[in-house]
């Protein structure tokens, strides 16, 4: 199985643990002499098989994710570090140069004035710059995902 298909199946495992759990703490109390229109009991035992499958696909992809090696950055584990980074980085641009670009209205002279500390200009081009470094190590991770088998 390729990493990507295993961050597929991850992905969906998730998604159907949180549905089974809505379901299940939706039948965990009727009205009395009422029946739960699903058995939590049935549903318990769903939950814990589809939770040691998770688990299984989870440590498969870390132990994969940082024991292979990723084009010049380490492992995928560093790759995705570094990616998880520029984000982070790209999201305080980003929010830097919206809050430089606000402008406020001033009704009489006597309101505070407000002036800008930053180059708008400058921060958003770097943010740009962020995004685009973002988008290809995305692309090159999503790539080596779907050529490096699962561990």
């Amino acid at each position: 199985m390729k990493l990507a298909e295993a961050l597929i199946l991850r992905a969906d495992c998730q998604k159907r643990f949180a549905q089974l759990k809505s379901r299940l703490l939706a039948n965990a109390k009727v009205q009395e002499g009422d029946q739960a229109a699903e058995e939590p009991k049935a549903l318990t035992a769903e939950i814990e098989g589809v939770a040691a499958q998770l688990a299984d696909l989870i440590k498969r992809i870390n132990k994969t994710n940082s024991t292979i090696a990723f084009a010049g950055l380490g492992t995928i584990s560093d790759a995705l570090t570094d990616r998880d980074v520029l984000a982070l980085r790209r999201a305080v641009y980003a929010d830097l140069a919206l809050t430089g670009a606000l402008t406020q209205d001033r009704y009489t002279r006597s309101e505070v004035k407000y002036v800008r500390t930053i180059d708008v200009v400058e921060i958003q081009k770097r943010a740009d710059e962020l995004a685009k470094d973002y988008r290809e190590l995305d692309a090159r991770i999503q790539e080596f995902n779907w050529q490096t088998e699962l561990i």
